[in-house]
């Protein structure tokens, strides 16, 4: 359990940065692409929430659980003793990626197609991620930087632009519209909060799956007993609850969770977000060839502007003195000035 805890947790080197970056960027376009098959299928969002908090609870919470045994507690008081975080941090954590992303990001694509998902979700948090810095960690934003933002931008743009024009005609589109801006706004803040704090992989992602889990079991259970909230659970084949809990938990929760958090802390939160933009020109790629989706000029145009936005924004600027963490003395390189001390998130 050390060495499985100690490769996460030692401090990070480029190349796991590198690693990190293609697994999150993997997982997260795969989970467009599923996500919109799956909207046509038995379980309604609700319920997909509920599979992905179940299938992570079940490693997260024995981890947890052993974290806070073996005196690895950051902070204090645990959160009946299954959170490796302070109670305060591990209830914005849970609430911000853990409940809010979850909800918001499945409820949307029972509303919107998945390309607004695609442009609003992934392709804006970049955005989001350089606002939310520049007004908590006083970060600045660079022309260099601010001309990568453009290009991620338009580039996605290009990419769902033309059904996101859809949106002005009516119906309930501009509802996904909504909840897929939101599910961005919960993870740019996550990422900021991480940052801040420096949190390390695995006790993030502990504390944020133990927070949702404890919160929203009970809940759903309880409004969907009381007919509150539409629940298809009963309906559903079981190889379905199976792979949501496999993938949506597993995969998108505690895989891609450690991997986004290790990004993080080797290449901080907005050039860490500005490589994720790769995700909806991918996520567009996989509904071509696992969907059938027609593949059309402006995905390829968008692809390159998104590259291009990266290239631009993850370039290094002048060198910064590294931030030294409190966790472990790790050194974290910095890629802002001194954090703000009233940062509240």
């Amino acid at each position: 359990m050390q060495n499985f805890l100690g490769a996460f947790n030692a401090p990070s080197s480029r190349v796991k940065g590198v690693v990190a970056a293609v697994v999150t960027v993997a997982i997260w376009s795969c989970f467009i692409v599923i996500a919109r098959a799956s909207a046509a299928r038995t379980l309604g969002p609700f319920d997909i929430a509920l599979c992905r908090m179940l299938g992570a609870s079940v490693v997260l919470a024995p981890l947890g659980w052993y974290l806070v045994r073996t005196g690895q507690l950051q902070g204090g008081p645990s959160l009946f003793g299954l959170s490796p975080l302070a109670l305060r941090t591990t209830a914005i954590t849970g609430s911000l990626a853990g409940l809010g992303y979850a909800l918001l990001s499945y409820s949307g694509f029972f509303f919107a197609p998945a390309a607004h998902a695609s442009v609003l979700m992934p392709g804006s948090l970049p955005l989001w991620t350089a606002l939310l810095a520049a007004l908590f960690l006083h970060d600045r934003i660079t022309a260099t930087r601010a001309l990568g933002l453009l290009c991620i931008v338009a580039g996605d743009l290009m990419v769902g632009g033309p059904s996101l024009l859809h949106a002005f005609e009516g119906g309930d589109v501009w509802k996904g519209d909504l909840l897929f801006m939101s599910a961005a706004i919960c993870w740019a803040a996550f990422s900021i909060v991480v940052r801040h704090h420096r949190l390390e992989a695995v006790k993030s992602t502990v504390a944020l799956t133990v927070f949702a889990t404890m919160v929203y079991l009970p809940s759903y259970w309880l409004l969907s007993a009381f007919d509150v909230l539409p629940s298809r659970l009963a309906a559903a084949p079981w190889r379905e609850i199976v792979f949501h809990m496999v993938f949506q938990g597993l995969g998108s929760v505690v895989i891609s969770g450690i991997t986004f958090t290790m990004m993080i802390k080797q290449f901080g939160p907005v050039r860490s977000t500005m490589i994720t933009a790769l995700v909806p020109g991918l996520s567009a790629l996989g509904a071509v060839l696992f969907l059938g989706e027609p593949l059309y000029w402006n995905l390829l145009a968008g692809l390159a502007l998104v590259t291009a936005g990266i290239l631009f924004g993850v370039r290094q600027g002048k060198p910064v003195p590294a931030a030294v963490s409190t966790i472990k003395n790790e050194a974290v390189p910095a890629e802002t000035g001194p954090i703000s001390k009233g940062f509240s998130l």
